[in-house]
């Protein structure tokens, strides 16, 4: 298939994960061993998988974002209190066939947030596993993705310097990393990012949250979809 190579090509730079830093990582912080750790780990790279062929098979790449990302760069591994799999997807290659071809693979819609022209956000369910789908905007020489709160229409925004993809490999699945993964990952975690946060909010942690406004009441209907 001439289109899916030359879109290969395009990010052909392969990025070995960190092996040397992530032992040292996890002598310092050892990896849960539980049952309930190892379950999730499992069910996040079948997740993982099914959304990389999903996407294969309508020629929009992807890439790793926010906890999945940290979790290969940090230790070559998915965070296993994460709970969920982050991908970012820029919206210039969105489609509106997306929902509907993971349905069919098997995932259920939780959520639709915003809309192609701002700040949409997909999230999937997949055996009590969540997939957040963030798409990226580009903006007088940044990145961005936003974030709604459901229960009160506040609007948030994640500011990233642009960066370039590259391909990597996270649980045996082939995926796409921010080639600039240290910048990406500082972004959002700033310069602790190698210390472990189980506490996390989305509205108030990341180094790169800004508020973002509201969305109007009257268009809650149509913009804060929850399944």
């Amino acid at each position: 298939n001439i289109s899916s190579f030359l879109m290969q090509q395009q990010h052909a730079r392969f990025l070995e994960c960190r092996h040397q830093d992530a032992r040292h990582f996890l002598q310092l912080y050892p990896d849960d061993s539980s049952a309930a750790a190892h379950d999730f780990r499992r069910k996040a790279k079948l997740l993982l998988s099914v959304a990389a062929q999903t996407l294969a098979a309508l020629h929009v790449p992807f890439w790793i974002s926010s906890g999945t990302c940290l979790g290969w760069f940090r230790q070559c591994n998915i965070i296993s209190y994460s709970q969920d799999v982050d991908i970012g997807i820029f919206i210039s290659d969105f489609r509106p066939d997306i929902v509907a071809a993971f349905r069919d693979a098997g995932l259920s819609l939780k959520h639709k947030f915003g809309k192609v022209e701002d700040s949409l956000e997909l999230s999937f369910l997949s055996d009590d596993v969540k997939l957040d789908i963030f798409f990226f905007y580009k903006h007088e020489g940044v990145m961005w993705n936003g974030g709604t709160q459901a229960k009160s229409g506040r609007k948030f925004k994640y500011v990233f310097a642009p960066f370039t993809l590259c391909w990597a490999e996270l649980l045996e699945v082939k995926v796409r990393v921010p080639c600039e993964t240290l910048d990406y990952v500082m972004a959002n975690y700033g310069v602790f990012w190698n210390v472990p946060v189980r506490s996390w909010d989305w509205k108030t942690s990341p180094r790169n949250v800004i508020e973002n406004g509201m969305w109007p009441s009257k268009e809650w209907a149509e913009l804060i979809q929850v399944y």
